[in-house]
């Protein structure tokens, strides 16, 4: 028997027009015994053409898709569209309103948390509405990320190495069109329950980004992210107009060596900036013992030649957390 989804939208999807409503989940709790979670949706639809699902928040602290995808629900004129544009500035609607990575009514981290589940969690219930009804519609999806409070990143729009090579290239194709100041093939620390992965395995063109960190945004990474939205659309022929170009440093990942890991927890000390190019053995970064002086710190060195694409962020680091990725360039 199949589980309806309580999640209900005050939009009509087929509807010729621009909406802006809710997609409205019950959710009852101390403060509001009926009361509902309201997550923003824009939908615009002109006639026949391709689907967009464009997604921000799906981590609650990275801010440029929110920033840009709000401005875009204002800006975009219904004559210059064709085909549909579904658009979700906040994915993960609490976990953005508490600015936190995860959800603060149930702890749900939406990008592990697919295929999700209507009886399940309200994070789960969020996953399992993406999953079962908007998934579904898309043709082109995108979902913006940044670094959020514990990782900065250099900007970048990415792709994965897929089993369809054709369905890659597609996903390829769409990341270049981004046009961010880099372009990675990225490799995940852990992809399940990924809405990468969900989108993926439909068969979608996917793509997503990773625009800076700290849990803060600027004029920089939210221009790149405005500029990425309009070429991407375009790419997809939903928009008219022609997309901004500039030059794209290609960056892949071979092997888990683009990951270094910290092995005991300290004062992050870094010995080189992000963008940096590096060589294989070089001084990234220096943790120490914060617990007494006259300890020698522990030393982080690249494992292979490439660019810091990414570091922890801020400086008090635990072990097990990521201490830097090295992107190679293609």
């Amino acid at each position: 028997m199949l589980i309806r989804n309580p999640i209900t939208p005050t939009i009509d999807y087929e509807k010729d027009g621009i909406q802006h409503g809710y997609l409205k989940l019950p959710h009852s709790y101390d403060g509001s015994a009926w009361g509902s979670l309201m997550i923003p949706i824009t939908v615009m639809k002109r006639g026949d053409g391709p689907t967009a699902l464009l997604t921000g928040g799906n981590h609650g602290d990275e801010y440029e898709g929110p920033i840009a995808l709000f401005n875009l629900s204002n800006e975009i004129e219904l004559s210059d569209i064709t085909g549909r544009v579904i658009i979700v500035p906040a994915m993960n609607y609490p976990a953005f309103r508490a600015a936190s990575r995860t959800s603060p009514i149930d702890g749900g981290n939406m990008n592990r948390i697919f295929p999700g589940n209507p009886r399940g969690s309200v994070t789960e219930k969020i996953a399992d509405y993406f999953q079962r009804t908007l998934l579904p519609m898309a043709d082109y999806v995108l979902d913006l990320h940044s670094g959020g409070k514990t990782l900065d990143f250099v900007p970048f729009c990415a792709a994965h190495v897929l089993p369809n090579a054709e369905q890659q290239s597609h996903c390829v194709a769409a990341m270049e069109a981004f046009n961010a100041p880099y372009s990675m093939m990225l490799r995940e620390v852990d992809a399940t329950g990924m809405y990468d992965s969900a989108a993926e395995e439909m068969g979608k063109v996917f793509i997503s980004t990773e625009l800076g960190g700290g849990g803060s945004a600027t004029s920089h990474t939210v221009a790149i992210a405005r500029k990425g939205i309009r070429n991407f659309l375009m790419h997809a022929e939903i928009l008219a107009g022609e997309p901004e170009k500039s030059e794209s440093i290609s960056l892949h990942m071979p092997d888990d060596d683009c990951y270094i890991s910290c092995e005991a927890g300290g004062l992050l000390e870094f010995c080189c900036e992000l963008g940096d190019r590096v060589k294989k053995g070089q001084l990234l970064a220096r943790v120490h013992d914060y617990e007494r002086t006259g300890r020698a710190p522990m030393n982080y060195v690249s494992l292979r030649d490439g660019v810091l694409s990414a570091r922890h962020y801020p400086c008090l680091i635990q072990i097990g957390d990521i201490v830097a990725v090295i992107g190679e360039e293609n």
